[in-house]
């Protein structure tokens, strides 16, 4: 009587280079300045944006954060 030999295929973990991930980083990084530009933006005289819209949308966010707007 012979036994059947069971293989158990090895995982693998996949790496990720440096190359292949700074554009993502970059890319998210830059999404997050424009979010906390977004978030924290006074909407006052000198606001790029006119009106107060961006103010009233992120306001809860703002206090969350701690930033002053009131």
């Amino acid at each position: 009587m012979s036994q059947a030999h069971v293989v158990t295929p090895t995982p693998t973990v996949p790496t990720i280079s440096v190359r292949e991930l700074a554009p993502w980083a970059l890319l998210f990084g830059l999404l997050a300045v424009l979010t906390i530009f977004f978030v924290s933006a006074d909407q006052g005289a000198v606001s790029i944006p006119a009106g107060n819209a961006i103010h009233e949308w992120v306001h809860d966010g703002r206090h969350l954060m701690g930033f002053p707007c009131h």
